[in-house]
């Protein structure tokens, strides 16, 4: 079966790729490495690659994908020793990276070159056959960031069509956009762009300078992106640096996911998008699902603010209850499940695991609670495991926080805990006495079993997702 990465060559000589530093790649030059690529590689092995968001890393990864080889995609920022470690665990046949971090990590030094490519090395890692792998395996994702964690998630060649099939219809996007890159390619919402994108034969626009640097938005003018696309921690700092006051006329669309926006923020953006005739879209999803299960259109940014919204094209949600049973009415909490194409595989944790067929089915147990409104619209409330059980009262930590975030908008809130104490992390010193005494208030807890505690930044991954397991470690 043919997918859209083997079918790059209809889009000739239009633009890829476009570099910040200037350099361009048409769609012919990413399908001519690919061939060239095809001398060296052997099919159904696994490839790491340690990604940037250059025309080198992402050409690199469509002629793995286009020679059926498997790409292992790890932040290039890695740690050598976990680096190391995961190629134990999975002992990779080859290497992409940068010459760069080839030339930093004394570990690589002996490996041989089979090609260079615009700042980045192919190496033999292993010259025997490759070990079994499942047919069906497109590329291997960590849900951890930089972590270094071995569980990585398995997804298929179908998972990859399937999501960015859908992306693009829910969208409505088509090979005149030009996205900018503000996410890392190893991370799952991510890559959906560069796949959803690809696919339609868009131009990317790739640059590693965050939103904070004058040369992103430089870059950004000058290439007239057209959408941006950002977790909820960028959707902060891009309030920090007066975005909505800044001159974009080509900026088209913004998309959220990665994780709960606050509901002010989501309508501050909202608001700003509508008046400015945007369009601002909120998204949910998982990498165990390939980036994307529902998305909240548009025109009910406002209407439906806080909601995931909606199932993607070829997907459905329902909700079950402890025992596992269907939820059937509105306003009712329960676990989302999700049903669809690209659901993932399952889990690996060694390359044994690469040799295992589909283990969830297409349905996929999210952990996360929510409700549906009257009309169909979703609400995520919180997560299984994010409840403690204090003084006999069930207290929801995401709750928390968020009530914490609306009515301290400068006290960026992080909450753990145990069942004998709940522990807020916040950024605001001068509040950690006012939180304390709102969350009291709000939830009737003793206050023995409530501790606020201040730390000038809160543990995020490359995502910016908070690192609960780092707060958790601290109260050891």
């Amino acid at each position: 079966m043919q997918y859209f990465w083997d079918k790059l060559e209809q889009y000739g000589a239009g633009k890829a790729l476009v570099q910040d530093d200037g350099r361009e790649c048409t769609y012919e030059e990413m399908t001519e490495l690919s061939r060239i690529l095809s001398t060296m590689l052997m099919p159904r092995s696994v490839c790491l690659q340690l990604c940037s968001n250059t025309i080198a890393s992402v050409a690199g990864y469509v002629g793995l994908l286009r020679n059926r080889v498997v790409p292992l995609l790890l932040d290039s920022a890695l740690d050598e020793m976990l680096l190391n470690k995961l190629m134990r665990l999975y002992r990779p046949r080859y290497m992409w990276l940068p010459q760069e971090e080839r030339r930093q990590r004394e570990s690589l030094q002996s490996y041989e070159a089979l090609y260079s490519y615009q700042g980045y090395d192919l190496l033999l890692l292993s010259p025997g056959p490759p070990y079994p792998l499942c047919d069906g395996l497109g590329v291997l994702l960590t849900t951890s960031g930089s972590t270094g964690s071995p569980k990585f998630v398995r997804q298929s060649y179908r998972n990859m069509e399937a999501n960015a099939a859908s992306i693009c219809e829910y969208l409505a996007s088509d090979e005149k956009e030009r996205p900018v890159t503000t996410l890392p390619m190893h991370y799952t919402y991510g890559l959906s762009v560069l796949h959803s994108h690809l696919r339609m034969g868009a131009t990317v626009l790739l640059t590693s300078y965050p939103v904070v640097r004058r040369e992103f938005w430089e870059f950004m003018k000058e290439r007239k992106a057209t959408s941006l696309a950002g977790v909820p921690y960028t959707y902060g700092v891009l309030r920090k640096v007066k975005c909505m006051q800044m001159d974009l006329p080509d900026l088209k669309v913004l998309t959220q996911a990665g994780g709960r926006l606050p509901v002010a923020l989501q309508r501050e953006f909202g608001e700003w998008a509508g008046k400015e005739g945007r369009k601002f879209i909120v998204m949910y999803g998982q990498t165990e699902a390939t980036a994307r299960m529902s998305y909240l259109p548009a025109e009910h940014c406002l209407d439906k603010c806080g909601s995931i919204g909606i199932p993607i094209p070829g997907g459905t949600f329902a909700l079950v209850d402890e025992e596992g049973d269907e939820i059937c009415q509105s306003q009712t909490d329960g676990e989302l499940v999700y049903r669809g194409e690209n659901v993932a595989l399952g889990y690996a944790e060694s390359a044994e695991d690469l040799s295992r067929g589909d283990d969830w089915g297409g349905v996929l147990y999210t952990g996360d609670i929510a409700r549906k409104d009257a009309d169909g619209y979703y609400y995520i409330t919180g997560r299984r495991k994010r409840f403690l059980k204090l003084y006999g009262s069930r207290v929801n930590l995401d709750e928390i926080e968020q009530l914490v975030n609306q009515t301290f908008p400068h006290a960026d809130c992080a909450a753990v805990g145990t069942d004998e104490r709940m522990r807020l992390y916040i950024t605001d010193k001068d509040a950690i006495e006012k939180v304390k005494e709102f969350v009291v208030d709000k939830t009737r807890i003793n206050a023995l079993a409530v501790q606020v505690d201040y730390l000038a930044e809160l543990p995020r991954n490359a995502s910016g997702k908070i690192l609960y397991g780092t707060l958790e470690r601290k109260e050891l």
